[in-house]
């Protein structure tokens, strides 16, 4: 399911709803415990796991962006700086299972936008396939029958 993405009056917001049939304990390792998180995102990890702490991305050239974390509740919530854009990821259970929300808050719509929308929505397949114990199909085609309908939604919303 895409993510609903709107124009808000700082910029846009994109959301992603998923339902795991896990508990929120085995969800939230895998946003916060850096062994699990290096199955679905090699580039992202966890550096001071509170708020106020941050997380490292590797750049692949040697360096490190820092990203802070600007809200933090053990278990349920983890919000960090993403370059000028804001990531926040709520869980919650739902029946035996949990509910997860991933909100991007999006300064300005780039040419870069559909592939960070496409990227958030295979990452969260992949964490899905990892909490089941499944195989993958390959990320990259995944990737890019994404990309074609994130932009596809991005060039609407520029037209608005």
């Amino acid at each position: 399911m895409l993510a609903s993405v709107e124009k808000t009056n700082d910029g846009f917001r994109a959301v992603y709803e998923r339902t795991y049939n896990h508990a929120p304990q085995e969800v939230w390792a895998y946003l916060t415990d850096n062994d699990k998180l290096s199955k679905w995102f090699s580039e992202l990890r966890v550096a001071e796991l509170r708020k106020g702490g941050l997380l490292t991305f590797d750049m692949g050239d040697g360096t490190f962006e820092e990203m802070n974390i600007l809200d933090y509740e053990e278990g349920s919530v983890l919000e960090y700086t993403w370059g000028e854009d804001i990531v926040r990821f709520e869980l919650s259970p739902s029946g035996e299972g949990t509910r997860l929300l991933l909100i991007e808050k999006i300064s300005a719509l780039t040419p870069h936008t559909p592939k960070d929308l496409a990227g958030w929505h295979v990452c969260l397949d992949v964490v899905a396939a990892l909490l089941d114990g499944r195989e993958m199909p390959d990320h990259k085609t995944m990737w890019e029958k994404e990309f074609v309908e994130y932009s596809e939604l991005t060039d609407k919303l520029l037209q608005i």
